[in-house]
């Protein structure tokens, strides 16, 4: 039984694939308003491009190793075969949707996408004018064989032109500059509303580029690179430094996909794979149109075409005082971006202007562009206070933007703390230390999600604000450690009795979490376990729920993305069932329930089961004592677990099945949306 628990697992990047799908499924739905059914065509396609520039190098590194005999690195078989053919499907099913459903539906609308059309006499006349005013200036076509030196940067858009000129054959590469002008040209006319590619416009004009050559062929391609970056543990200079310089060379990454529209002739095909660098596998045939997560950019603003807006509840404007005070008297929880961040901008900016304000901690993962509170930060050192702000500089894809403000809070006196090459930090917490008299009063802030207020905006996530000071003191204990900048190479040494902290306790605690819930099941009593995250993979753990499960306890988990745990087997897993749910927000809280006999113990945290979370990231869940907001946390999940619209259930085949409706329709996110706002 063992060994077949270790092994019974769904593969990562199958089941990753598996909720790009569940995003495509949603740009399927007609019930779901015209515009936002085209935002989720976009973010499938961004979710694909990323795919592909961290995971398919580690599936190809991997298909590498496993055809040496000096390792025992094996590629599960034929995965890449089977991630492809997954990737393919798709691609079809996204492709039938936009021509079959999203255009015909735009068209009843007076808006008119051309896709792969020809245009009409006045839209040829208005995108001319267009062309030689704004388009020429960007464009730069480089004359290709097999000595030039071209490199085709990372995603962005190209045409392979084949030319003939006096019987001599030429392949050109010709940029479509859409990172300097937008994707699509719209022109406004009285009736309707016409919406061109730029692609196309570029097309349309090949003739004026090329005026003495007779065009054989034009053909979309696009490269994607390997995005990994090497950090060296034995670094000794400034972290920030060495992360900038690999930044610069991580647009040069190895190519992972070579996607092209089909057609291109078998010695041209030779020619930019040589070129290029480019390997057999990463040759995929795609459409006509590249990139299109700029679909997320369409140039139509139609509230009857979108989502009903929901106004922003404020749980903090009855607070009568300061913030500080309120916070005093009891826990307060902000479930975003249901309830207004401006909740958590007034913890920062009350602290950074008290006056008995001492000292400010806090953990930066993902720092908005414009961040505001990072501003208040800045306005707290100068207004004399000791800020000490961990800033994750690999926080992938977020790297120089974090740069950028790590080297604006230095320059005002912050102290800034980067985390150790192999670890990151992922925690989300802050603490504000006041000296009143001769007393250090302490309230901070643990969430589930990241100080972003722009992420805030469509991340579903809750943010406890606290003044337990057993709980502050182990998350200043934190902060102490975090400071030394090493590995925790002796985690019992540090003892955390209320939070949960990975690298220190975290997996033990959630084990023994777990095991008392056996426990009850085997002793005759209720048991039950409720988790809802963003992915779930970590073998121990899934082991553990396994167990559960045999033992009689009843497992409901909302898993939005991956999932490795095999729900519904017979002997193994039957009282698992694994949910999904995709909707206008982002699921995004991390939420853990244990029944306990009835007394329901309640974590929120930073910590999905991943690998990554468990063994390599410094994570914190902590505990919520605060009876009011348990039961209201209980009853956002329960909401969750009611959903039969937007939920689906992930069988035993790693299938997305919608729920069944077998009484009145319950869309969770609106359902909880209507449940704080009469609360409030």
């Amino acid at each position: 039984m063992e060994e077949m628990i270790a092994t019974a697992l769904f593969n990562r990047d199958l089941s990753w694939l598996k909720f790009n799908e569940r995003i495509l499924m949603e740009a399927e739905r007609t019930e779901v308003p015209l515009l936002e059914r085209i935002k989720f065509l976009s973010i499938f396609s961004s979710n694909l491009d990323e795919f592909y520039r961290v995971r398919m190098p580690v599936l190809l590194a991997l298909e590498k190793l496993s055809n040496r005999d000096d390792n025992d690195i094996r590629l599960e078989e034929d995965l890449l075969v089977a991630a492809n053919q997954l990737i393919t499907s798709q691609q079809q099913r996204y492709g039938e949707v936009l021509k079959q459903g999203i255009i015909p539906a735009l068209e009843q609308n007076q808006i008119a996408l051309f896709y792969a059309e020809p245009f009409s006499e006045p839209i040829k006349k208005d995108i001319t004018r267009y062309f030689f005013s704004q388009v020429m200036a960007f464009l730069q076509p480089v004359y290709l064989n097999d000595q030039t030196d071209f490199f085709p940067a990372n995603n962005q858009l190209y045409f392979l032109i084949t030319l003939e000129q006096e019987g001599v054959s030429k392949v050109v590469a010709l940029n479509i500059p859409s990172n300097e002008l937008p994707r699509f040209y719209k022109l406004s006319q009285e009736e309707q509303t016409s919406i061109v590619f730029l692609d196309d416009i570029v097309r349309y004009h090949l003739d004026y580029l090329f005026p003495e050559h007779k065009i054989t062929g034009c053909y979309s391609f696009k490269v994607t690179r390997d995005a990994e970056i090497d950090l060296k543990d034995e670094y000794s200079g400034s972290l920030s430094d060495q992360l900038e310089k690999q930044l610069l060379k991580r647009d040069l990454g190895l190519a992972t996909r070579f996607l092209h529209q089909p057609g291109i002739p078998d010695n041209v095909l030779e020619l930019l794979k040589n070129l290029f660098n480019l390997r057999k596998r990463s040759l995929v045939e795609g459409g006509q149109y590249h990139n299109l997560k700029d679909l997320m950019s369409f140039p139509v603003n139609n509230p009857k075409l979108s989502n009903t807006s929901w106004s922003k509840i404020c749980n903090t404007d009855i607070v009568e005082g300061t913030l500080t005070e309120a916070i005093n008297q009891r826990d307060i929880i902000v479930h975003t971006p249901y309830q207004s961040y401006d909740s958590v901008l007034r913890f920062f900016n009350e602290a950074a202007l008290d006056e008995h304000t001492a000292e400010i901690y806090v953990t930066l993962y993902r720092v908005a562009s414009d961040s505001k509170i990072v501003n208040a930060l800045i306005s707290a050192a100068k207004n004399g206070k000791k800020v000490t702000v961990l800033v994750e500089l690999k926080a992938r894809f977020d790297e120089a933007n974090n740069i950028k403000w790590a080297k604006k809070m230095k320059a005002v006196g912050i102290d800034i703390i980067y985390s150790v090459t192999a670890l990151k930090v992922h925690a989300k917490v802050a603490l504000v230390k006041r000296k009143v008299g001769d007393r250090m009063k302490y309230t901070g802030l643990l969430s589930t999600g990241n100080f972003n207020e722009s992420t805030a905006a469509f991340y579903t996530d809750h943010i406890l604000m606290t003044a337990n000071k057993d709980m502050l003191r182990e998350v200043e204990l934190l902060f102490i450690f975090l400071a030394k900048r090493e590995k925790p190479s002796k985690p019992d040494l540090i003892k955390f009795e209320h939070l949960l902290v990975a690298q220190f306790n975290l997996q033990e605690k959630f084990i023994n979490l777990i095991d008392r819930e056996i426990d009850h099941a085997q002793a005759g009593r209720p048991a039950a376990i409720t988790i809802k995250m963003n992915n779930l993979e970590e073998k121990v753990l899934i082991n553990k729920l396994y167990e559960a499960s045999s033992a009689g306890v009843k497992v409901n988990m909302i898993v939005r993305s991956i999932c490795r745990l095999i729900p519904g087997v017979p002997g193994m897993s039957e009282n698992i069932t694994v949910t999904r749910i995709i909707d206008r927000y982002l699921e995004h809280g991390r939420i853990f329930i244990f029944h306990h006999n009835g007394q329901n113990e309640v974590y929120l945290g930073s910590a999905d089961w991943m690998n990554r979370n468990i063994y390599r990231r410094i994570e914190v869940c902590f505990p919520i004592y605060d009876q009011q907001i348990k039961h209201e946390l209980i009853r956002l999940v329960h909401i969750q677990q009611e959903d039969n619209t937007q939920a689906v259930i992930i069988n035993a085949q790693m299938d997305n099945v919608p729920v069944a409706r077998t009484n009145k329709p319950v869309e969770s996110q609106q359902e909880i949306y209507q449940f704080l706002k009469n609360k409030s």
